[in-house]
């Protein structure tokens, strides 16, 4: 492996452990530049987003449903075009793909748990 090929693979690492750890330990406003949206809400820029809040970005949403078609889970696009990484709420982790490199990185906590409900909320409303 060529030392391009191996700072591509640790980029994409990066990026989903980023992603992990936000979804571990939730995002402020001012964390994803969302000062303007705070304060015209009545928010602190330092307040924690909301799940909502956080899927406002999301490119693609795939649903997980149980045979009755009731929520069971969801998978949720959130780059796309290199990499391409997907939040994985039913297996709980990140997962990336740039070209041949994979990468993955564990997540669970309070604001994954409210994503989660944002996104069974989402659902059951269409």
């Amino acid at each position: 492996m060529t030392n391009t090929q191996q700072s591509g693979q640790q980029r994409l690492q990066s990026h989903v452990d980023s992603i992990a750890k936000d979804l571990c330990e939730g995002i402020t406003y001012e964390d994803v530049g969302m000062e303007i949206d705070a304060e015209a809400n009545g928010y602190a820029i330092d307040d924690w987003i909301s799940g909502f809040d956080y899927l406002d970005d999301v490119l693609d949403i795939n649903w997980v449903l149980n045979s009755d078609k009731t929520f069971r889970s969801a998978r949720i696009l959130v780059a796309f075009g290199g990499p391409n990484i997907w939040v994985n709420f039913e297996t709980g982790k990140v997962e990336g793909y740039w070209g041949g490199d994979y990468a993955e990185a564990h997540f669970s906590g309070e604001f994954a748990d409210q994503v989660l409900e944002a996104l069974e909320e989402l659902y059951n409303c269409g």
